[in-house]
Parts: C-alpha cells; structure tokens; sequence
C-alpha cells in the first residue's frame, strides 16, 4: 500500500457558495479519478456487500423513492438513482443533499460528489471543513478498494494514526480551499479547522500541519 499522504494530490476540492430556488447553499465538492470502469465504480457504490467491505454496512430499500442506512455514518433518502451514472441522497437531514456522477474517461471513471447545505446551516464556506475530510477518506477508501487494497476492518481503519495522518493534512487542504475562495473569515476559518480536528485528528498532538508537510 502507497503512502496515504501521497493520495492527497489524487482529490480536487472545491467550496463554493451558491443560490438554488431562493435558497443560499454552501457546495463542498471533490473529484477523483478512478482506473476502474463506470459499472465497476457503480457497484462498488451501491451493493451493500462491497460497501461494507470499505466503508460501513449499508442496509434500507435500496431504490429511487427508498432509503438506506450507513451504519455508523449516517442515513436518508435516496431522491435519485440512474444506474450506473448519478445518485442523489439526503445526508442526515433532508436539507442536506450529496450528489454523485460517474463519467467515462477511456477506461477509467471521474467520480464527481457534491454535498450541499444551506449556508444556515454551514455558518459559512468554513462549514466545509466539518465534511470535506471525511470526503476525502471516503474517496480514498474506495480508490484502495478499487485497487484490491482491502482493509480487514473500515471502520476501525478510519481511526488509525495513519489515516488521521492523512486527514490532518486533508484539513490543511480544505482550509487553503476556502480561504482562496473567499467563503469565510480567517476567524471562521481557524474554528472550523479546530473542530476538524478535534473531530478527524484527535490522537495527534495540537499544531496545526500544512498540506505540504
């Protein structure tokens, strides 16, 4: 297995703020590229046995109009379902809306997820920095997966001081996004990054890493 530091350049991330029917959204979107074909990719996304073997155990009316829950994580509806192209799911709340596209390129896949909440509810583009570091280990579990790098236990996995390695430089990342996009206040920038911490680094000591580190 690759050094998982050396994934963090694999992600493109982005937070933006945007207007939809009225309503003011934060937009926290990542893309990766996958050199696995769209229907492999799908699959992995969807059929509760492979997810469980890189995320958590996934359960619920697995439909368009259903729901599903992660164990562990979270759960919701499922608003849209076109196999093996785009999914649509509430995250938690049914204010809260991922967004997933798959696209060809050649033989590999674009994965594009897009997680938007009302700017109420992110208090800024700051609010990224409380779900891009779990993206991004969601992104990487499965781009090892799709490689045949199975962990024997997600979600103990998820913890370990090699992933929370990982996220503490995801963190750096995330906060480099929103403060070049103008989203926050540095003030809002630096809780936001404490409470990232605090929630996906919490066994590493205190000083703050940079994404180069």
């Amino acid at each position: 297995m690759r050094d998982l530091l050396d994934e963090l350049t694999a992600t493109r991330r982005d937070v933006r703020r945007r207007v939809d029917d009225g309503a003011e959204l934060v937009v926290v979107a990542v893309q990766r590229r996958y050199e696995a074909p769209v229907e492999d990719v799908w699959d992995a996304l969807t059929d509760p046995e492979r997810v469980a073997r890189w995320a958590a155990p996934l359960s619920g009316d697995l439909r368009e109009g259903g729901s599903f829950r992660l164990e562990g994580n979270t759960e919701g509806e499922i608003r849209r379902c076109d196999p093996p192209r785009s999914l649509t799911v509430t995250w938690g709340a049914p204010v809260s809306l991922v967004r997933v596209q798959l696209s060809a390129e050649g033989e590999a896949t674009l994965l594009e997820l897009a997680h938007s909440v009302p700017v109420e509810l992110a208090g800024s583009g700051a609010g990224g920095l409380y779900v891009g570091p779990g993206w991004d280990v969601t992104v990487l579990a499965l781009a090892l997966f799709l490689r045949g790098e199975v962990v024997e236990d997600p979600v103990a996995w998820e913890g370990t001081l090699e992933v929370q390695r990982f996220s503490e430089r995801s963190i750096a990342a995330w906060a480099g996004v929103v403060t070049a996009g103008r989203t926050a206040t540095d003030d809002e920038v630096a809780a936001a990054v404490d409470a990232a911490r605090a929630q996906f680094a919490p066994d590493l000591p205190t000083a703050p890493a940079t994404a180069d580190d």
